[in-house]
């Protein structure tokens, strides 16, 4: 029998085995898995409440804790049991004689990972381990399972994200990092909204797919006999907020993209889209400038961190580089000076994944993303885009060829992207049909042209600003994660076999 085959078998015997006491519990009028726990203490406070306290001289107030056994010691008619809940760990010395003989018994079959609530008093051992001497024991959950071996924790990758709450249990800077991503959201909230902006929500489930170049996925709804769309961006649904008068919103939402899955990609990830009204994109690298620091400011105490070996220094302000500069600068071509007959050569040259007869902008792009993309590794606005890229793009004023567009890369990894709307009708829809055409290969596939954002614009829009923030990337960054499945707590997967 191989190793593995033991230890399955060990844990169904250890689970059968448990089985039994929970119904013996049960013959004993005992219910196993617990009822409410009511004045429960964050551990953390008693720790902070106690750690003054002298050796040897036992505090006269009652605490109640609950939480998790992480260690057991059994020592005959007494035991010490590491007790954890979500904000620390503390000591628990528990004994016969304190909480009673039929507790006591039942405290006997208790096993690391099971659930307990404790009622007692605080006092420091002779080695100054703060410690809850109990006078009262309540079984709140018995496990079935045991936990993983706590002295090497849980180190499978795919084990830890396909069971995340036991790498929660198994690793505390895993838990600590998803508090962290939550404080980090909070932090963004409290930003915008100190700022004027409203906090609103868009539909998840869409007639079109718009507000980006990506693959939806696709769902039926019964009553309606029509398909929908999973939303891969809130963009056309903000902006008609912005024609209805609000004049500054954004949305923390969940989009779904049925492409790839890398360190970069999930699926589903978590966007930030905001727009403000009578601003541009100037306006939207200011917010992104000022938004991030604050966020630093407020989580590390700095401007400059370590990530993955680089340091990263955010001290405003951040370098602004057009395009077309960055990529004559990394590559000598002056995107300027090709000609339109040209670009098939550009396409055989530097192997882009593109066919011949790509527009010129299409092919730019594609070389800065393959050049130029990977050498920003400083905080960097890459400014003025090519207008077949950004179809929702004002154009430059000057520059028909471009657009008021800007990207922000952090360590080779695009943050955010950022436009000044386009708010002409007219010309919105032009680039639509262009873009339902390109999709189609020649054929103007009238599903993915939003004729009623195209009136919504016929109403009037306000010149605006706009920008979307991947926050998942953002939390990579300032967590010093290399996978966006780490910040993620229930990351898509491949079936396991």
């Amino acid at each position: 029998m191989s190793e593995q085959s033991k230890e399955a078998k060990s844990i169904l015997s250890i689970r059968e085995e448990r089985i039994k006491e929970i119904e013996e519990l049960r013959r004993e009028g005992i219910d196993p898995f617990g009822q409410s726990f009511p004045g429960k203490e964050a551990i953390i406070k008693v720790i902070d409440k106690f750690t003054q306290i002298a050796t040897g001289e036992p505090s006269q107030e009652n605490v109640i804790i609950a939480g998790r056994i992480m260690a057991l010691r059994k020592h005959g008619k007494a035991a010490f049991a590491d007790l954890e809940d979500q904000t620390g760990k503390i000591q628990v010395y528990i004994k016969s004689n304190l909480i009673g003989t039929d507790s006591f018994e039942i405290f006997k079959g208790i096993s690391v990972g099971d659930i307990i609530g404790i009622s007692g008093t605080v006092f420091k051992t002779k080695t100054g381990e703060l410690t809850v001497l109990a006078n009262k024991f309540t079984l709140l959950t018995k496990t079935l399972r045991t936990l993983p071996e706590k002295w090497h924790g849980l180190t499978d990758t795919e084990t830890r994200y396909r069971k995340r709450y036991l790498d929660l249990i198994a690793n505390q800077e895993v838990k600590e990092l998803f508090i962290e991503r939550s404080k980090i959201i909070k932090y963004v909230r409290d930003y915008l909204d100190n700022k004027g902006f409203l906090e609103v929500e868009t539909p998840v489930l869409q007639p079109i797919p718009g507000g980006a170049t990506a693959t939806p996925f696709v769902t039926h709804h019964l009553s309606l006999h029509r398909d929908l769309y999973l939303k891969i961006a809130p963009e056309l649904y903000l902006k008609r907020l912005l024609v209805g008068g609000l004049e500054k919103v954004y949305e923390l939402n969940r989009n779904f993209r049925n492409e790839g899955i890398s360190t970069r990609h999930n699926p589903e990830f978590t966007m930030l889209e905001l727009y403000e009204a009578y601003a541009d994109y100037h306006t939207m690298m200011e917010i992104a400038e000022e938004m991030v620091c604050d966020i630093l400011k407020k989580l590390r105490g700095t401007m400059v961190i370590q990530y993955q070996g680089e340091m990263l220094d955010f001290t405003p302000p951040w370098k602004r580089i057009s395009m077309y500069e960055a990529i004559k600068s990394v590559t000598g071509i002056n995107p300027d000076e090709v000609k339109n007959e040209e670009v098939g050569d550009l396409i055989a040259q530097f192997q882009l994944e593109l066919p011949k007869n790509a527009a010129k902008g299409e092919v730019i792009n594609e070389l800065f993303e393959k050049k130029v993309e990977h050498t920003l590794i400083q905080p960097t606005f890459i400014i003025d885009y090519p207008v077949e890229v950004s179809p929702l793009s004002k154009q430059k004023p000057g520059y028909p060829h471009l657009v008021e567009r800007f990207e922000l890369f952090i360590n080779s990894m695009e943050i955010a992207n950022a436009f000044t709307e386009l708010n002409d009708p007219l010309e919105q829809k032009v680039r639509f049909l262009q873009q339902a055409e390109s999709k189609s290969e020649g054929e103007i596939n009238q599903n993915f042209v939003d004729y009623d954002y195209i009136e919504a614009l016929e109403y009037g829009m306000p010149p605006a600003g706009g920008m979307g923030v991947g926050i998942d990337r953002l939390i990579m960054l300032l967590t010093n994660k290399d996978s966006i499945r780490e910040v993620i707590l229930f990351p898509q997967l491949k079936k396991k076999d």
